[in-house]
């Protein structure tokens, strides 16, 4: 490979802040509301146009789809975030569970609502680029922009990218699941133009259960035996039937997935129907070939639901989510890694910043959490060795495969990102490092936010 050496430069620092926030996903989001709350100035850094990530940017709006009468779930600001969907017309019922799905179009604005409420400073369409280190302390991050090359200064600053950007490229120890065995990335689109009535009456006629994912070798999954025969929202027949009529070609045997909801306006939503194995989304190369592969496949899934799916024979395409939906990249090394006994047999640990039920989604295994378990995050997990000054936030914290098939839920970001800038805001004003925080000063802070820790 040839280089280039670049000429020395400087740069401009244009905001100095308490604690920076890189990234606006759930975890990201939570972790800019909770950390102003907690007294820290706070700036909220996202590369796109809106806050929201996975929500907004890629287009899940299934936040709480785990959620049963028996549920024990999590306490604090992902649960405001519903709360405010649903107050500001941004939210219709989930059909699989008693959450509310949330309208990616309508949350952007829910997003911005609550970081200017919280008086957090907002920094849109800015890229980080690289960490800013100095004597193994992290001190802030180089953004790219229409603005040119800018530098931000922060006191404590959060990792909230997913991947474990910051945490990588400060020089923390990461990890990744070989690209073979990696979760699926996804293509997330919507429909319209569809008679709710007949697509009803026809889910209503032919129910699917989550037994029907294990259909064929590309969806077997491992259960609990309880989640069985619950209703899922689950679409394969029409695909079948596309590709035996010769309307869609035949090697796209692994289209199928749910649905999302179904409004009066005739709006199908959140069609998670495109699953692309053997993508890294930390490689440009891979996320390019998956961003256009995987419309590729949704034209060809809508084409199937026209001619084989009742209600929708007059129905288009009515959006993509404006990025891919990538589910498994980096973890970081954390002081403490979860495991899957963790996240499967109710573990408790003393520095718990938040709660989350027992729910596991991925590498082939789907529990739901029908029966009131539930286990703790523990601080511990959202803190990289070898860095200072950084705290990770959302599915990139540490654990091993099947915990990661849990602590990648939507909801659990916001557990760690909310307990991420908490920790921030409490380690600026103690003066302590991560790795020494006194974490009952976290816990009570979180506690005044209306967190459940234990």
């Amino acid at each position: 490979m040839r280089h280039i050496t670049e000429p020395a430069r400087t740069t401009d620092v244009v905001v100095e802040t308490d604690v920076l926030v890189v990234g606006s996903g759930p975890g990201g989001l939570a972790a800019a509301i909770g950390a102003a709350r907690a007294g820290a100035r706070t700036t909220l850094l996202e590369r796109n146009g809106c806050f929201g990530g996975n929500i907004t940017a890629v287009g899940v709006e299934g936040f709480a789809w785990y959620r049963h009468e028996q549920t024990v779930d999590s306490e604090g600001i992902g649960v405001e975030f519903e709360e405010r969907a649903i107050a500001m017309g941004a939210a219709t019922p989930e059909p699989q569970s008693t959450s509310h799905a949330l309208d990616a179009e309508m949350f952007k604005y829910v997003a911005d609502v609550l970081v200017e409420e919280a008086g957090v400073h907002p920094m849109l369409h800015r890229l980080c680029v690289a960490p800013i280190v100095e004597d193994g302390s992290i001190r802030g991050v180089i953004t790219e922009s229409k603005s040119g090359r800018e530098a931000i200064l922060a006191g404590r600053v959060v990792d909230a990218t997913g991947d474990a950007d910051v945490a990588a490229r400060a020089g923390a120890p990461t990890h990744k699941t070989p690209k073979e065995e990696m979760l699926s990335a996804s293509v997330m689109f919507s429909m319209s133009g569809v008679n709710k009535r007949r697509f009803i009456e026809q889910v209503r006629a032919d129910p699917q259960t989550y037994r029907d994912w294990a259909g064929n070798a590309e969806w077997d999954i491992e259960t609990t035996g309880k989640e069985d025969d619950l209703f899922s929202p689950f679409l394969r027949k029409p695909f079948k039937q596309a590709v035996a009529a010769g309307v869609i070609p035949p090697n796209l045997i692994t289209l199928a997935g749910t649905w999302g909801s179904v409004t009066d306006q005739g709006d199908l939503t959140y069609l998670n129907l495109v699953h692309l194995a053997g993508l890294d989304g930390t490689d440009a190369d891979d996320l390019t070939r998956g961003e256009i592969e995987g419309r590729r496949q949704a034209i060809h899934a809508v084409e199937a639901l026209r001619r084989f799916m009742p209600g929708c024979e007059d129905a288009k395409l009515r959006n993509f989510g404006m990025t891919l939906g990538i589910r498994d990249t980096r973890k970081i090394d954390a002081l403490y890694n979860l495991t899957a006994d963790d996240v499967r047999e109710q573990a408790r640990f003393e520095d718990s910043i938040g709660i989350f039920p027992e729910f596991i989604d991925g590498y082939g295994v789907l529990v739901l959490p029908t029966t009131g378990r539930y286990f703790h995050v523990p601080y511990r997990s959202l803190v990289p060795r070898g860095v200072g000054n950084l705290i990770v936030a959302g599915r990139s914290i540490g654990g091993d495969k099947i915990s990661h098939a849990a602590v990648r839920s939507m909801m659990c970001c916001t557990v760690s990102g909310q307990g991420a800038g908490v920790a921030a805001a409490v380690s600026l004003r103690t003066g302590l490092p991560f790795d020494r925080l006194d974490v009952r000063q976290v816990q009570h802070e979180l506690e005044r936010q209306r967190v459940r820790v234990h």
